[in-house]
């Protein structure tokens, strides 16, 4: 593992990053990239990175099976928060009737397994594609299932203690904020309804994407990471070319403390590794995403 000074610490927890009227606006560590974006072209951008990635056929936009769905519809089911760990059977409680969002978890594969487990089920995400997944499924399968689209930090489409249980599967290291998200899941749900969430482990990071590709672990970034804010336009543009989508780090405190903040109660949680061969790369290192299940009081 080497050691590459790029970008230099950021005093206490705070990002280099700030919104500012609708910007984004990096805030000024020298030695940082200089890439302004608006908040909403940062949503926009990822909006269509991931219905690029419905085209290239991405791990996490091929939807279940017909057989995934019968099992499922006889009480043998299982979802994944995270890459590799399904998600432990208490945590959901019993599934007939419950009003379930499935936020940000367009695809085709968890939301479905919901309804037909016996939910009530919602997807919502920012990817047309990526709700068409979820809608070819529904069809195939006969589910009832509805889609909606936007972004995890808006649910004013929905109203207060609409839900009783929201699945949110790793994908906020595309939103800038995330403390609006759990505010929002917070007031979406009933009390005592679950917030089941997966998110990485902000040491991913650190490391250098390109010397990643080639098998190498080089230490490159200060945390909190941005690629808008730590990469200079032209490897930002590689980035974007190669993943079609831009990605945040957010810190412990804003993933786990911010849950706190919104007014939830943590219950549960584990650690996982990446997908693929787990004991390759960074994942030989450490846990490279988590999950947690915290209830609305």
């Amino acid at each position: 593992m080497t050691l590459f000074p790029h970008s230099p610490p950021i005093a206490g927890n705070m990002p280099p990053w700030v919104c500012v009227q609708g910007w984004i606006v990096y805030n000024g560590a020298p030695g940082r990239g200089k890439t302004v974006m608006r908040a909403d072209e940062v949503s926009r951008n990822n909006q269509q990175g991931w219905d690029r990635r419905v085209e290239e056929q991405d791990v996490w936009t091929r939807p279940v099976s017909v057989e995934e769905v019968a099992r499922a519809r006889l009480g043998d089911w299982s979802v994944f928060l995270t890459p590799n760990i399904p998600v432990p059977g208490d945590w959901f409680g019993e599934m007939a009737g419950k009003h379930v969002l499935a936020l940000a978890s367009g695809g085709g594969q968890q939301g479905p397994i919901l309804a037909a487990a016996g939910g009530r089920v919602i997807v919502f995400d920012a990817s047309p594609r990526q709700l068409g997944q979820d809608e070819a499924v529904a069809v195939r399968d006969g589910l009832t299932l509805t889609t909606r689209q936007g972004f995890m930090h808006d649910l004013s489409a929905f109203a207060d203690a609409s839900f009783d249980l929201i699945f949110h599967p790793v994908s906020n290291c595309f939103a800038p904020e995330i403390l609006p998200v759990w505010r929002e899941a917070h007031r979406v749900l009933r009390p005592g309804g679950a917030l089941l969430a997966g998110f990485m482990n902000p040491m991913v990071y650190v490391f250098d994407a390109e010397a990643e590709d080639r098998g190498e672990l080089i230490v490159r970034h200060a945390l909190p990471y941005a690629d808008i804010t730590h990469l200079p336009p032209e490897e930002l543009q590689r980035r974007i070319a190669r993943d079609h989508t831009v990605e945040f780090s957010h810190t412990l405190e804003a993933q786990i403390g911010g849950q706190l903040q919104a007014g939830f109660v943590l219950t549960h949680m584990y650690e996982d590794r990446d997908g693929g061969a787990p004991d390759t790369g960074r994942s030989r290192y450490f846990p490279t995403c988590m999950a947690t299940r915290a209830v609305k009081p």
